[in-house]
């Protein structure tokens, strides 16, 4: 199996159904509600503004694999627009579910090769780097939302 079928089957495991590690981001956000996901716990950051910072480099980085300019900046990774009714979250999970498809699809298209290439610009290491990258970073961050959803589970 080529390695960018492999890092797809692993973004498609993380993000949409995987169970390697018991559960993945979309079975973790299926049943947390429009007032869990924005409920703010101290400083600590709330469920919908991890889960859009998760999407931002999905989507950022997917976006650019299709041909596109890498426009993303981690400044406005937390940048998440006003939430304010339960359409809004279903339409920000929708979104995720779609960007992640996508993103999946669009590693699976990479030619083995183009994997050690710089991506985009040297300072960035390789395409290797970031698609593995934006998978441990999607571990990370869904570890923090399974966190804060039993934080918010349990004051309801």
């Amino acid at each position: 199996m080529e390695y960018t079928a492999i890092m797809a089957r692993q973004l498609r495991e993380v993000y949409l159904n995987g169970t390697w590690i018991a559960t993945n981001l979309k079975a973790q956000l299926a049943d947390v509600t429009f007032e869990q996901a924005t409920k703010k716990i101290g400083d600590l950051n709330t469920i919908a503004a991890l889960a859009f910072h998760i999407n931002y480099y999905v989507a950022g980085v997917g976006q650019a694999l299709k041909g596109g300019k890498l426009e993303i900046r981690d400044k406005f990774s937390f940048d998440l627009p006003p939430l304010s009714s339960e359409e809004d979250w279903e339409n920000l999970k929708n979104q995720m579910w779609e960007d992640g498809e996508n993103f999946a699809n669009a590693v699976e298209q990479l030619q083995e090769e183009q994997l050690s290439n710089a991506f985009f610009d040297e300072k960035y290491g390789s395409y290797y780097r970031n698609i593995v990258g934006i998978i441990e970073h999607t571990y990370y961050h869904l570890g923090q939302i399974a966190l804060l959803k039993k934080l918010v589970t349990h004051n309801d």
